[in-house]
């Protein structure tokens, strides 16, 4: 296992967002990194209605208002922080989590 740089501390400002390509169990991912507030958040790119990506492939996973992380295709509104979806087809169900570990040098994910 090793690790892969996402960002460095100042790279983000609250509320953009950096998409990033990893493997999982031998699969190839996309996923993106929030960053908000007080801490930084990743999540795979895939709705939890149908496993399509976010953002239309255009980078764009907030809602017009920057509250809200929402897929484009059905507008399924997930919760920034927890990633869990407050409105849409899939209510109650969460982004599949990438847990980040988070350092002086930057952000990082474990890959493999």
């Amino acid at each position: 296992m090793s690790r892969q740089q996402l960002a460095k501390l100042d790279q983000l400002s609250t509320g953009q967002t950096l998409k990033f390509n990893y493997r999982q169990n031998g699969v190839p991912r996309e996923g993106f990194l929030v960053r908000l507030k007080d801490t930084w958040v990743a999540y795979e790119n895939r709705c939890r209605h149908i496993a399509i990506s976010l953002d239309f492939d255009n980078g764009e996973f907030f809602t017009q208002d920057g509250k809200y992380l929402f897929c484009q295709t059905h507008g399924a509104v997930y919760e920034p922080d927890t990633g869990l979806c407050v409105h849409g087809p899939c209510k109650g169900a969460n982004l599949f989590s990438i847990p980040l570990e988070i350092g002086e040098s930057g952000v990082w994910i474990d890959v493999e």
